[in-house]
C-alpha cells in the first residue's frame, strides 16, 4: 500500500519568472496543498506581471508578495520535478541532476493590446496551465494513492 507521507518540490521555470512560471506555482499550490511545494524562478528574472497576479486574485489566489527569483537562489535545492514552462527557458536552463526534467512550452501571454485583450489572454494562459497541472500532477497523484482512497 503506497502512502503519501511527504511533499514532492517543484521548480517551474520560465525565462523571467514574471507570468506563466509564476502562474504555475501559484495554481499548483492551489491545487494540490498538502502533495506538492511549488516553486519558481526565472533564467533572467524581471518582475511579476500583474495581470497575472489579477487573474489569479479571480480564482482567490493572493500573488501580491510574490517576486521574480533568479534559478540562482534554488541551485542547491534538491527537486522532486523540474518544469521549463517556456522554449527559452527549455534551451538555457542549468542542468539539475537527478531529477524529473518536463518541459512544456505554454504560450505566451500578450503584452500589448487593450488593456481587456491582455487580461483576456492572462486568462486563456492561466487556464491552459491548469488544465496542464491537473493532467500531469494529478496523475501523478492518482497513481500514488491507495486503490480504495478517493481524491474528492
Amino acid at each position: 500500500m503506497n502512502e503519501i507521507t511527504s511533499t514532492e518540490k517543484v521548480l517551474f521555470i520560465c525565462h523571467h519568472n514574471s507570468g506563466r512560471s509564476q502562474l504555475a506555482e501559484a495554481l499548483l499550490r492551489m491545487l494540490y496543498p498538502d502533495r506538492y511545494e511549488s516553486y519558481s524562478a526565472g533564467v533572467i528574472p524581471s518582475q511579476v506581471n500583474p495581470y497575472a497576479i489579477k487573474v489569479m486574485e479571480q480564482l482567490g489566489v493572493d500573488m501580491s508578495s510574490h517576486r521574480s527569483k533568479s534559478i540562482d537562489e534554488f541551485k542547491d535545492t534538491v527537486f522532486d520535478y523540474v518544469v521549463t514552462v517556456c522554449d527559452k527557458a527549455r534551451e538555457s536552463c542549468p542542468y539539475f541532476p537527478g531529477h524529473n526534467i518536463i518541459h512544456h512550452s505554454f504560450t505566451s501571454a500578450l503584452s500589448e493590446g487593450s488593456e481587456e485583450e491582455i487580461q483576456a489572454s492572462f486568462i486563456r494562459v492561466r487556464d491552459e496551465i491548469r488544465d496542464w497541472l491537473e493532467k500531469q500532477f494529478g496523475a501523478l497523484l492518482i497513481k500514488l494513492l491507495p486503490a480504495n482512497e478517493n481524491l474528492s
